[in-house]
């Protein structure tokens, strides 16, 4: 069953983003369904599943329309299925994500092995890749997982290892993200578009030294700086300012607190210093 679709397609992922699926069997909770769109978005996947949710129109109740916060477009695009075996029939390398060891079924892995198998198939591969996520209360039942060519956990703290189903694919989606980036071309940090802050360039030598100099003279205005015994102040405080290498703005900001502390102690600023003050 398919809800209808936004008038506004959500934005083209890369192919490899494409061909990730997330399934939620038997969910109750119409917030976690809500949440777990949201979820997939932000990762940039869209392709979200629910295997024979406790409600037929668990993606209408107001807790899925609000947790999905933005993420209405996945939300609408959600297929319903009648069983697990359905809606992993096109995938060829299935994740059942669990807390709990199974002592039979298929090999174990975690999380972010299981991303980087993911990644290495669908490299080389028209694999389509599916993460499985249980019932908020029960997880997964033997059966479920059968169906799955893995059993992939979580490595969380095992005194405590319960997770929220929509946290755990939060975590499935996030890892699952980080490992196709760099096959998707997509950098991992966010995009400048080339603009450049001047401020932010380092200060020349000059502007370095104007700025000590004036330093020197709010230290003495303050009282901090005994010019009759000056010890190693001076000069620590120098190699402080130069080991840092301060950018423009820095150089500004300090110059402007220098004044400050002058005219708080009620003496007047250097009278050849034309250098204007900028609080950054």
């Amino acid at each position: 069953m398919t809800l209808p679709v936004s008038s506004d397609p959500p934005a083209r992922t890369p192919d490899f983003f494409d061909r990730v699926r997330f399934v939620m069997v038997s969910p109750s909770h119409p917030g976690n369904v809500g949440s777990a769109a949201r979820a997939i978005k932000t990762m940039g996947f869209h392709d979200l599943r629910l295997v024979a949710p406790a409600d037929p129109d668990i993606l209408r109740q107001p807790d899925a329309l609000a947790l999905a916060s933005g993420a209405g477009d996945i939300l609408e695009q959600v297929r319903l299925h009648d069983t697990l075996a359905e809606a992993l029939g096109p995938t060829t390398l299935a994740f059942a994500l669990t807390a709990r060891a199974r002592a039979i079924g298929p090999p174990p892995c975690d999380i972010r092995e299981a991303a980087t198998q993911s990644a290495a198939e669908l490299a080389r591969t028209n694999t389509r890749i599916a993460i499985v996520l249980g019932t908020e209360r029960t997880g997964l039942s033997n059966e479920d997982i059968s169906l799955c060519h893995r059993v992939c956990h979580i490595p969380a703290n095992p005194a405590y290892s319960s997770l929220n189903v929509s946290q755990a694919l939060q975590l499935a989606a996030w890892e699952m993200r980080y490992a196709l980036l760099p096959l998707a071309g997509v950098a991992r940090l966010p995009d400048t578009h080339a603009r450049h802050d001047p401020g932010s360039d380092p200060a020349s030598g000059e502007r370095v030294q104007a700025m000590l100099d004036h330093f020197e003279q709010a230290l003495l205005a303050v009282g901090f700086l005994d010019p009759r015994h000056p010890k190693k102040l001076l000069p620590r405080m120098r190699h402080m300012w130069t080991r840092n290498r301060l950018s423009a703005d820095e150089v500004d900001m300090v110059r402007g607190l220098c004044t400050a502390m002058i005219r708080s102690a009620g003496q007047a600023a250097h009278p050849n210093d034309r250098t204007p003050e900028r609080h950054v």
